[in-house]
């Protein structure tokens, strides 16, 4: 299985223009270079829903005041890279080929989400570009809510140093920007494999029997 994901990667890789890749991008390593900022276009879709994300499991608790939330979701698209979603600040999420979509679960936990902060939600997100019959959300081993669009747990990328960055997009092969449809977004990738930036120093998270991702 993962030989034939690193296959599908490179020979997309083959066909997408060297272009592509944002100015000063290091394949090899995404935190090696600061590219510029990724200019997000106006959304290409003029519809703009607000609804509650309906949830696939029973309602979690409010979250804890010191949570930080995704109050909307945003599809749009932007040069390069087209169509993707962002949070209410600009930044460009993504989905992880070790989730599930039917039925929506998240493994990235402990310090994997602490690179890839999960996408959390009170259950009532502002839409604007993104179905609301594509919005919904999952509830994580800690108990928060993490929204899902097409059934998939969607996520920042800490790697990111400006909204509209894209440095996560190939990470790992498993990482890839996520589209309004909740499909991946491989319009545009890096010729080479990036490895993900490390957790923050001052990490204390345990990875040990968590969600198996290698940093």
């Amino acid at each position: 299985m993962a030989q034939m994901k690193r296959t599908v990667i490179v020979a997309s890789a083959m066909v997408a223009l060297t272009a592509c890749a944002p100015a000063g991008y290091d394949g090899a390593n995404s935190s090696a270079a600061e590219p510029v900022a990724v200019a997000a276009a106006e959304p290409s879709a003029s519809v703009e829903a607000e609804a509650s994300a309906s949830a696939e499991a029973p309602a979690a608790d409010a979250p804890p005041a010191n949570v930080d939330l995704t109050e909307k979701l945003v599809g749009k698209t932007v040069a390069r890279m087209g169509k993707v979603v962002t949070d209410q600040d600009g930044w460009i999420l993504y989905r992880f080929d070790k989730d599930t979509a039917d039925p929506p679960s998240s493994n990235c936990v402990d310090k994997c989400a602490e690179v890839w902060p999960p996408a959390l939600t009170d259950g009532n997100p502002q839409l604007t570009g993104v179905s609301d019959d594509k919005v919904s959300s999952v509830t994580r081993q800690d108990g928060t809510r993490q929204l899902t669009v097409g059934g998939w747990p969607v996520y920042r990328y800490i790697g990111d140093k400006k909204p509209g960055q894209w440095k996560g997009q190939a990470v790992g092969g498993t990482w890839f920007v996520v589209q309004p449809d909740g499909k991946k977004n491989l319009s545009c990738l890096p010729t080479s494999t990036p490895k993900a930036v490390a957790p923050p120093a001052n990490s204390g998270a345990n990875d040990a029997g968590g969600s198996g991702y290698s940093y």
